[in-house]
């Protein structure tokens, strides 16, 4: 796969290209690993450090709790700072707190330390495709964009084979789960020290010079002035949050904030943070439900890979739709699994292949498309700020479903709570079906009267029904 964006960068004659995806996608990288990294820790953490139930949903909760903060602040920080700084400071929190998070002694410290990795995490989950869309060519950006959900999706991978590898080593295991995150926090650190500033930023403080030759390091030269003019343009027009509200915005914004919150609500991250504690609860093994996250984290690679491929062939709303109805299924499956006994006696096997085609839907589907859409239905000068304003939910509604899990499966039990995500997903389809339009080879005003005509024909129906 990454052959495949090399040759693209090489197509361009810009082989450097390359290496700025490399290096600003390992915010994405970080993302993934932290995400996946404390399903397999949990297990160890909540014996060693004596972690109550509620610690153990403070631990995963507190890394969203400061990654929403960290989304709220990115978009200000990339623009004072620039999002190269942004990114080099994000980097080494990143490395300090997951040193910190290594070296706790007690859960009060981890989840303080978590909740410092947050920041990093919600800072680089914004800033890192901003960067990347803003320095691409326009033919290859949404590869190369969709390049950090590549690196989110094997940093969860990567951070479950840690898990595997580490699971034997003693009482302090967990320690080097968490702690080896420094390494990739480090590097982005120092990689993006040497990486350019965004041609845009440079232009916005008018340094036009430096934007010309930050440009001509990522784009043919034929095409430098070209961009650099539009780039210009639309920083004439960039418009705020406050225009995000107005009735024009208004279809597309509802959009936008209906895939962020679905995206979460659907138990995505339950599935993800807890994986080995849900393939615990069918009778595994500590040590074999940490080595069969391993499959869940192929699959999720795999099937995000044929995603990025097939989008801009077959269109975001077959994937979108086919996914959650994927997913909603294996919910459905994985909460029949956990209420009959008969299942868990006689097919253990089925919770681990209900978790792997819940994934795998997820990463051909909401996965990817929700990132993809929210940087297509929103117009150039709205872009910004929309973009934050649905990162924000994403990061909100992650930390909601997150910290709850434990309690839902205390409460409504393993069965009732798949099967509410399963509710979920059923509203989800019908919102996607209804009112999430197609947006490939698609231009702006296209999708902007295909959502405002579903609009008016909904307010007239109400009309009518009124009446």
């Amino acid at each position: 796969m990454a052959g495949f964006f090399v040759t693209d960068a090489r197509r361009e004659g810009k082989p450097f290209l390359f290496v700025v995806a490399l290096i600003a996608a390992l915010g994405g990288f970080l993302f993934g690993y932290d995400t996946g990294v404390i399903s397999g820790a949990l297990l160890f953490i909540k014996g060693d450090l004596h972690a109550s139930q509620f610690e153990q949903q403070a631990i995963v909760g507190a890394l969203l709790l400061g990654a929403v903060l960290g989304a709220i602040c990115s978009g200000y920080l990339a623009d004072a700072i620039s999002r190269r700084w942004t990114k080099v400071i994000s980097g080494t929190i990143y490395a300090v707190a997951a040193l910190a998070c290594a070296f706790s002694q007690t859960a009060d410290q981890l989840i303080a330390a978590r909740f410092i990795l947050g920041v990093s995490v919600g800072t680089a989950s914004f800033v890192s495709p901003m960067y990347l869309a803003e320095l691409s060519p326009k033919r290859i950006r949404g590869g190369l964009v969709s390049f950090n959900q590549l690196m989110i999706v094997s940093g969860i991978l990567a951070a479950y084979i840690v898990n595997f590898a580490l699971k034997g080593i003693g009482d302090n295991n967990w320690r080097w789960m968490l702690g080896l995150g420094a390494v990739p926090g480090a590097a982005l650190a120092i990689g993006m020290a040497f990486m350019p500033y965004s041609p845009r930023w440079l232009v916005e403080r008018g340094r036009d010079d430096e934007a010309k030759a930050a440009l001509a390091r990522t784009h043919r030269d034929d095409e430098v002035d070209e961009e650099l003019k539009e780039i210009k343009e639309i920083a004439q027009r960039e418009g705020s949050i406050r225009d995000l509200f107005g009735s024009a915005v208004r279809p597309m914004l509802i959009v936008g904030l209906g895939l962020a919150i679905f995206q979460q609500i659907v138990g995505i991250n339950t599935i993800i943070y807890y994986a080995p504690t849900i393939l615990s609860f069918g009778g595994a093994s500590t040590s074999g439900a940490i080595g069969q996250t391993v499959f869940i984290g192929v699959t999720n690679v795999i099937f995000t890979v044929i995603a990025i491929l097939l989008l801009d062939r077959l269109g975001r709303r077959v994937f979108l739709l086919i996914g959650t109805i994927g997913l909603t299924v294996a919910l459905v499956v994985l909460g029949a699994f956990f209420y009959s006994a008969t299942l868990q006696a006689d097919a253990s096997w089925l919770s681990l292949v209900a978790l792997v085609v819940y994934i795998a839907c997820f990463a051909m589907g909401l996965g990817p498309v929700f990132w993809l859409m929210i940087s297509e239905i929103f117009p150039l000068e709205l872009r910004g700020p929309a973009m934050a304003l649905c990162t924000v939910a994403n990061w909100s509604f992650n930390f909601i479903v997150s910290y709850t899990f434990l309690t839902l499966v205390g409460d409504l039990g393993k069965a009732g709570t798949f099967w509410l995500y399963a509710v979920v997903g059923v509203i989800a389809v019908i919102f996607f079906a209804r009112l999430v339009p197609e947006t490939k080879g698609r231009s702006l005003e296209e999708i902007q009267d295909d959502l405002g005509t579903k609009t008016r024909k909904r307010r007239r129906i109400g009309r009518q029904s009124t009446a």
